[in-house]
């Protein structure tokens, strides 16, 4: 068995339930396949860098996992054609890393040469 992270993004207009859902199927679908779940992280409604689909927003799940190679293809082929996932990406999970979420954008603090040149209009 392979460890696996897989970010999964999904349609901003889908109803909460509709997200649990799908995340509920893919684990019923991995472990049906031989493989086990390790954890779901929600990373929640991020701002994409460019639209798809006309959305400008996306709902972000982590999920990482255990599986055969056949499993995670069968899982890659099920997302593909399923309403409501517009992106997901699975990669080799590398032993001892952990993913975690991006900062907010209000964390990102105002850049230095910005700062700097504030300060000498203002005098």
């Amino acid at each position: 068995m392979i460890s696996y992270e897989l970010l999964l993004m999904l349609d901003p207009e889908l109803p909460e339930e509709r997200q649990d859902e799908l995340v509920a199927r893919m684990r019923d679908l991995l472990e049906r396949g031989g493989g086990t779940w390790s954890s779901h992280d929600l990373w929640g409604r991020r701002r994409l860098a460019y639209e798809i689909d006309h959305k400008g927003e996306g709902v972000y799940h982590l999920v990482t996992f255990d599986a055969e190679p056949e499993t995670l293809d069968e899982l890659s082929r099920i997302l593909r054609i399923t309403d409501g996932v517009m992106r997901h990406l699975a990669v080799r999970r590398i032993e001892g890393s952990r993913t975690s979420a991006p900062p907010p954008p209000a964390a990102v603090g105002t850049p230095e040469y910005r700062a700097n040149t504030r300060s000498q209009e203002e005098e």
